[in-house]
């Protein structure tokens, strides 16, 4: 089994086979204590020797000492499954509980960058040719640039920025993050020479402010 001691590596089925464990002694518990009730109905307290301190014989003195033991036995085996039980049931609560935070804080995060207004854009593209880079990485027309590369709204000039980063990165991936429908859209561009049409295959467009 996976240690109990380990949220995570706790899983159903360990408790299920620690359940199925417990299940198994209980009932050794219950066939011994049957065994004591065929002996006169002794139990666990009562004498194995007469009033003169003979063994008694009316009873299997060796069968009644033998279940007594495996009872006793059986019992700490049983305290100590139901220890295992209870903890694995803890970690297991508490993996879903982490889960469960965990989940609750990304759809807050996701919810707050929803929110949270885009940077306005610096460009738009105009044309796509299919095949190129820039339709193989995504890029559709109409989409509003808000990052390409190392540019961005805050430092955008003229498309000769653009331009600059991508002779610079040919080969390489660039991240271009647009605005589509009003969400912004992360893209991952490799600018490279194809069908000797330059590096990108599309046509961007400043935005006028």
């Amino acid at each position: 089994m996976s240690e109990a001691g380990s949220p995570s590596a706790v899983s159903m089925r360990d408790v299920q086979q620690l359940i199925v464990r417990k299940d198994e002694i209980e009932a050794q518990i219950k066939a011994y204590y049957e065994v004591l009730e065929d002996q006169k109905n002794i139990g666990m307290e009562g004498p194995l020797i007469d009033m003169e301190g003979y063994p008694r014989a009316d009873i299997d003195v060796y069968q009644v000492r033998t279940a007594r033991h495996n009872i006793i036995c059986l019992q700490n085996d049983h305290k100590s499954i139901m220890e295992k039980i209870e903890e694995a049931l803890h970690n297991l609560h508490a993996r879903d509980k982490e889960k469960r935070q965990k989940d609750e804080a990304e759809a807050k995060a996701e919810a707050l960058q929803h929110t949270q207004p885009l940077p306005d854009a610096f460009a738009r593209v105009d044309a796509v040719t299919p095949g190129s880079p820039a339709s193989m990485c995504g890029l559709q027309v109409g989409d509003e640039i808000i990052a390409f590369g190392s540019v961005n709204t805050n430092n955008f000039q003229t498309l000769q920025n653009i331009a600059s980063v991508v002779q610079h990165s040919e080969g390489r991936p660039l991240s271009v993050t647009v605005v589509r429908d009003g969400k912004s859209v992360h893209l991952g561009l490799t600018p490279q020479r194809w069908n000797g049409k330059g590096l990108l295959g599309c046509n961007i467009i400043p935005i006028k402010r």
